[in-house]
């Protein structure tokens, strides 16, 4: 796994296990230019995106658009990461813009500036695309009212009737941090919400996820969706950095989930590499799911870590599909899994 602030790969394990986006690291090399499969912590953001990363993705893109749209759309991609900085972000970017430059499905902005989160600037968007968004990336740590005001008009333009699609790390945000714990011990503390209503609208805060490169069986819960249309009923495999939420953030009385860790079919290898303190009891490990949230409809997809998962055709149509659900064109039953 290709991280920069673990100093060993032996310790990678339990260490990427218990943090997160808000907790201070010790000062690393910054990675050099043209970085790319990880993340870097306190180093400047890339904002481009390795030329060869772009082709491998356009050659995974669809021809066409899962639903035709209603009218005219405009996506607004976020890029904002202040805790951990994934190098896929300015692919993934990428990705949504030639989605819809290709199927003709949406028009993009793509910003890395939080203060595009306004009221005023949103009325001109249908969606916003949360790409690995770290920490408390909405936040003017010098000016609460900003701070409030920004929160707000995302809430509000949810609320309202747009969409909210989130990707991989756009769920390692507004949450504590657990209790650091030493060495060779488990931590003893999960983490918690530090931003409710935003906690609830994207589904859950990461807590955890398996060290790259573990393979993980991906299972269907939803087959009949048209958000799962591309993958085998069967389900399918993926080797990703695998995102998992904490206990009581994420719940399928609130969301449908689309596609779950086959967690019956892991390992007790696999299953043990997660501390106790933040295994879920209930075995369910959401991966990707949609929700109605006020008038508007959110889509979130828990991988997306590495550049070669964009090189994947399914895993592109999935994007599309998602977005198209979160913009209205594409419509899906979004009623929660479990009554």
């Amino acid at each position: 796994m290709k991280k920069f602030g673990v100093a060993a790969c032996a310790g990678v394990v339990l260490f990427c296990g218990v943090l997160s986006a808000q907790q201070t690291q010790p000062a690393k090399p910054c990675p050099p230019e043209g970085f790319s499969g990880g993340f870097s912590h306190g180093c400047p953001q890339k904002q481009f995106a390795n030329p060869s990363d772009i082709s491998a993705m356009m050659a995974a893109l669809p021809d066409k658009p899962m639903a035709t749209p209603q009218s005219l759309r405009h996506v607004l991609v976020l890029c904002t990461a202040r805790g951990w900085v994934h190098t896929s972000i300015p692919l993934a970017a990428k990705m949504v813009e030639y989605l819809g430059d290709k199927t003709g499905a949406w028009m993009t902005t793509i910003t890395y500036d939080p203060a595009a989160i306004n009221a005023e600037n949103l009325k001109q968007y249908d969606a916003i695309f949360l790409d690995s968004t770290t920490g408390q990336f909405l936040d003017d740590p010098n000016n609460q009212t900003v701070t409030q005001e920004r929160r707000q008009a995302l809430l509000d333009f949810v609320n309202g009737g747009k969409g909210l699609v989130g990707i991989h790390a756009a769920t390692d945000s507004y949450h504590t941090s657990p209790r650091p714990a030493a060495p060779g011990e488990e931590p003893t503390t999960a983490p918690t919400g530090t931003w409710p209503e935003f906690n609830q609208m994207i589904g859950g805060f990461f807590k955890f996820h398996w060290p790259y490169p573990t393979l993980i069986q991906v299972k269907i819960d939803d087959p009949n969706s048209p958000l799962t249309s591309m993958f085998p009923a069967r389900g399918y495999v993926i080797v990703d950095e695998t995102y998992t939420f904490a206990q009581n953030s994420f719940s399928r009385k609130r969301v449908h989930v689309l596609t779950s860790v086959n967690y019956k079919k892991m390992s007790a290898e696999d299953k043990a590499k997660e501390p106790a303190a933040t295994r879920r009891t209930d075995g369910d490990y959401a991966l990707s799911y949609i929700q109605r949230v006020g008038n508007g409809r959110v889509f979130y997809e828990a991988h997306g870590h590495e550049e070669n998962v964009y090189f994947r055709r399914p895993f592109v149509a999935h994007m599309l599909a998602g977005i198209q659900y979160a913009l209205g064109d594409l419509k899906a039953d979004d009623s929660p899994s479990e009554k």
